[in-house]
């Protein structure tokens, strides 16, 4: 069983301020890291009122530097809006300081039209923009020269090897499925048709003679939130959740392609029916994972929607003394204490 992190940074005036949730996501990714987590996400967008994540390479440095053990994960990356170049140079030197094989990303085209205005990237040319980019990461991680634009370049530093960073590609419509299956090393599908999506890419791999990779672990719902007292915490939460839930329904509208896993609720009755938000007791957690068994990941977003970060913590260490153990003892887990740390860390 995995278990991960993720964050999108965003700061609504509901919730904590910047700079208490950019420590705490630090500091939480460092406790992560000595229990064994396997995973960190870090979401990207730009120019959002809330504040959503604008720089996650340097909020991931910041992880990278004070971990040993954990994964670095982009997810996603607006790939497009960066430029390839200085993409291959940040994430090479992304991977020196985690050592080498902690870096991860899952590159999308994006769908927000301000994002493209804003750097001045033209939308209708982004899947093209991106296939350049999966190619310069490639030819630009060997550190030889080459062509980029009709010029000779050559990018430095290169990442740890022997093997690159792997590339995911991300997405919710079925053109990300055939596109993951031409350009990545794996598939990442969002939205709420993942499994079918997992079909579309794997059909498309065998159509082209490539080989299948394993599929990610099995994503559990998107918010877990472990607590001694659900119905205080689900008074506490709601308004972050909800300012999340119905952002992100918001946002994907501008999609006009592809699904959602969030919805627009009115209330915490609502709020409690939706499966992505999952609230238990330490009890019900374990009982929870028994029931997924092994090959599935636990994901904890514990500043979701600006949450203040004390009731993040209270989640994580109440996991940490009361579920975790249960995990281990069923053979769910490996003892924490028992993780050896990569070499190359």
């Amino acid at each position: 069983m995995r278990l991960s992190l993720r964050y999108d940074m965003r700061a609504p005036s509901i919730g904590a301020a910047p700079v208490e949730l950019y420590r705490a996501a630090v500091e939480q990714v460092g406790w992560a890291d000595a229990l064994g987590f396997e995973t960190a996400y870090i979401a990207e967008h730009h120019g959002a009122e809330d504040g959503y994540c604008a720089s996650p390479m340097i909020l991931g440095a910041a992880m990278l530097g004070r971990t040993e053990r954990i994964h670095v994960h982009f997810s996603a990356l607006v790939a497009v809006l960066h430029h390839p170049l200085r993409l291959a140079e940040d994430l090479a030197t992304l991977d020196l300081i985690g050592g080498g094989g902690r870096v991860e990303m899952t590159m999308g085209i994006g769908y927000r039209p301000d994002e493209f205005e804003m750097f001045g990237v033209p939308m209708k040319k982004r899947v093209r923009i991106l296939e350049e980019i999966v190619e310069v990461l490639d030819k630009a991680w060997t550190g030889e020269p080459f062509e980029f634009r009709g010029t000779t370049v050559r990018v430095r530093p290169t990442p740890v090897g022997p093997n690159r960073p792997p590339i995911y590609i991300g997405g919710s419509a079925d053109a990300s499925a055939a596109r993951a299956a031409r350009l990545g090393d794996n598939y990442m599908p969002a939205g709420s048709e993942k499994e079918r999506l997992y079909e579309l890419y794997e059909a498309e791999r065998t159509r082209l003679g490539l080989p299948i990779p394993p599929r990610p672990a099995p994503a559990g719902p998107l918010f877990l939130h472990v607590t001694d007292d659900p119905d205080r915490d689900w008074e506490l939460l709601a308004p972050h959740l909800m300012y999340t839930t119905n952002m992100n329904a918001q946002w994907a509208k501008e999609r006009g392609t592809g699904t959602t896993g969030y919805t627009f609720v009115e209330n915490i009755a609502e709020l409690k029916k939706q499966p992505q938000f999952v609230v238990l007791t330490p009890e019900q957690c374990v009982e929870y994972a028994r029931e997924r068994g092994n090959d599935t990941e636990l994901m904890f977003q514990p500043l979701m929607g600006g949450m203040p970060p004390e009731i993040g913590w209270r989640c994580l260490e109440l996991f940490e003394s009361r579920v975790l153990p249960e995990l281990e003892n069923l053979g769910l887990r490996e003892p924490s204490g028992s993780r050896k740390i990569p070499a190359s860390a």
